[in-house]
């Protein structure tokens, strides 16, 4: 009998996904789906190979046929060690549709109860009414209470940004 991975979550096809915590060697893909997302803020290069190396444990890809179509990358709060701050999401234009991005923050989710992660934080820019869906329909999934509240204002950005609220899931 074949091992499971620790991270592998069933699947059938033809929609078989598999989600793991990501590597090293993913940090430039990574950097690849945020480039190509046009909307998301790009991070260096750098920044995306540390993430893969100092919070795999809290990230997650999702990979089809081999190839890695997505990704969230998160860590644990510091200051409140039960919450998953979620940095970035994003999904590859042709698998946008498929529900991946939902699967991943829920395989994440249940990969980190075990260690009392029992809140989810984010931020989302008023504008973008697809992240404000995507974490809605998380926290009605899961049977969670979702809050928002300001956090960001656009005058705490040094470049323009645009205001970012804070969404809370728990």
């Amino acid at each position: 009998m074949r091992p499971v991975q620790e991270s592998a979550i069933p699947t059938t096809a033809p929609d078989a996904v598999l989600f793991r915590s990501p590597q090293i060697a993913d940090g430039v893909r990574l950097w690849e789906i945020a480039a190509n997302t046009e909307v998301l803020d790009l991070n260096s290069s750098y920044a995306y190979l540390l993430w893969c190396r100092d919070f795999s444990r809290s990230s997650i890809v999702a990979v089809v046929d081999e190839r890695i179509v997505g990704f969230v990358t998160g860590f644990i709060r510091p200051e409140s060690p039960e919450t998953l701050f979620v940095w970035q999401v994003a999904v590859d234009a042709d698998q946008r549709g498929k529900g991946i991005a939902g699967r991943m923050l829920s395989s994440l989710l249940d990969r980190l109860a075990p260690d009392g992660i029992e809140r989810l934080e984010t931020t989302i820019s008023p504008d973008n009414e697809a992240s404000i869906a995507l974490f809605t329909a998380l926290a009605r999934h899961r049977g969670m209470a979702i809050a928002k509240d300001e956090l960001f204002s656009p005058n705490d950005f040094p470049d323009g940004h645009e205001a970012e609220d804070l969404y809370t899931i728990g």
